[in-house]
């Protein structure tokens, strides 16, 4: 089992993570065990955008809010904190000045701060600060929704109890499908798909819910790309945050989370910008355009409502007094390859490795339950074999940590030359390499 280390070595890790580096293997961010019980604060807040921003990174109008959400664990002298924000991804300077508020605000040391993003594409890529005015004010406006998320965890934080239950829902599909000219991006019936639903629900002492949680493997892209019939480029969380909203809204004073599981290979099974097949295999773009808004929320409150569900059936308990709260990082060296830009499908492609690169593992563990994650985007074989092998009774398989990175396909997708594989720069044999050290930590955790 790894060992604790340092304040200031945890900080130390932390800065290699943002500026894209990796922890010696064998590391711990942290390692956290007490007796004195579980502690839970919650806080959300909307990332403004105001119309003077728009448009940005093409965006033109604004559907619906983005959000900063924050949940604060706590266990004798060790805190923990979750931060999940609406976008597709985040830049590390971002990340690092996310961390800088919230380490100050919360007194969470910065490589206990945990950062993940929903993985909508309908929301604008965090930028530089410096490549323009524009991308500053975002900056800004982020930060400022995780001072405010965070005071509010802050504010809230309790004497609390965690539960863990699974359900299923059908509203991912597997996105690889066979053309004319190769495997490309559709509606793959016939391929996995993860359908469980992992939810979380931490209550306070008198049972009432602080946070629910969501694991679940679809990319937020219901809306991806959609130009509206007035030529509008909506910001909107998607998925996700439609499934977070009708969450919210069952209970009082809950924030709910979404956590994006194997997305690598997954899409909503209804998109409005869609891919057809025809008879003879031959692939191309439909547009719903505004329908598509009927699309995200039959599916978004589908998901939402069996989240709800399943949250009605957890029984809450105080965590487990052994080890209640402990959050461990570790690394494991991959091959790398080329990073390609598929724009369509092929029968060939080269992908010979030509280096190595570290990836980032994060473990936190609650109670019975552990969440696991990575910064790449993992597919279902891989989510579903850590899941099999854990020797946790709740797993939560997540992608999109630390901002998120490209895909890491399993072995079919490199036999088949799928999207995933072409998007990569991780070579093959690398999620099978990363889901083998997931389970020699998750091993380590548990023992």
């Amino acid at each position: 089992m790894a060992a604790a280390i340092s304040a200031a070595s945890l900080s130390t890790a932390t800065a290699a993570y943002a500026s894209g580096a990796s922890p010696a293997a064998g590391a711990s961010a942290a390692s956290r065990s007490a007796g004195t019980g579980l502690k839970v604060g919650a806080g959300r807040a909307a990332i403004g955008i105001p119309s003077s921003l728009l448009p940005l990174d093409n965006f033109t109008t604004v559907h619906d809010d983005l959000y900063v959400r924050v949940l604060l664990l706590e266990s004798g002298s060790g805190r923990v904190a979750l931060t999940v924000l609406d976008l597709t991804s985040i830049s590390a300077e971002a990340i690092s000045a996310i961390r800088a508020i919230i380490a100050e605000a919360a007194g969470v040391a910065a490589a206990d701060i945990v950062v993940t993003v929903t993985h909508t594409f309908s929301a604008p890529y965090v930028q530089a600060a410096d490549s323009s005015t524009g991308a500053a004010r975002y900056i800004e406006q982020i930060k400022q929704a995780a001072s405010t998320a965070v005071g509010a965890a802050v504010k809230g934080l309790r004497t609390a109890r965690v539960g863990y239950g699974t359900g299923k829902c059908d509203v991912n599909v597997n996105r690889d499908v066979l053309t004319a000219d190769g495997w490309w991006l559709g509606t793959g019936e016939a391929g996995p798909s993860d359908k469980s639903v992992g939810v979380t629900r931490f209550d306070d002492l008198d049972g009432n819910p602080i946070a629910v949680l969501t694991n679940y493997s679809v990319q937020s892209s219901v809306m991806m790309q959609s130009v509206m019939a007035n030529g509008d480029l909506p910001i909107t969380a998607d998925l996700a945050g439609a499934a977070v909203q009708h969450i919210e809204k069952q209970y009082d004073a809950v924030v709910g989370f979404f956590l994006v599981g194997s997305c690598g290979d997954q899409s909503p099974a209804f998109r409005s910008k869609r891919y057809t097949i025809d008879k003879g295999r031959n692939w191309s773009q439909v547009d719903a355009q505004d329908a598509g808004w009927l699309l995200l929320a039959v599916q978004g409150e589908r998901l939402g409502t069996e989240v709800v569900r399943v949250s009605e059936t957890i029984k809450t308990t105080s965590g487990g007094a052994s080890s209640p709260l402990r959050l461990v990082t570790d690394s494991v060296t991959v091959s790398t390859m080329p990073s390609g830009h598929p724009t369509g499908p092929t029968t060939t492609y080269d992908f010979t490795p030509n280096g190595t690169a570290d990836v980032p593992i994060w473990v936190l563990r609650v109670g019975d339950g552990v969440f696991v994650g990575v910064a790449p985007e993992l597919s279902t074989d891989t989510a579903l074999g850590i899941k099999k092998h854990s020797p946790f009774p709740h797993t939560a398989v997540l992608s999109m940590i630390e901002g998120g990175s490209k895909n890491m396909a399993e072995a079919r997708s490199y036999a088949r030359i799928t999207y995933e594989a072409m998007d990569s720069s991780y070579a093959q044999g690398s999620a099978e390499t990363v889901a083998a050290k997931i389970g020699d930590m998750l091993d380590a955790l548990r023992g």
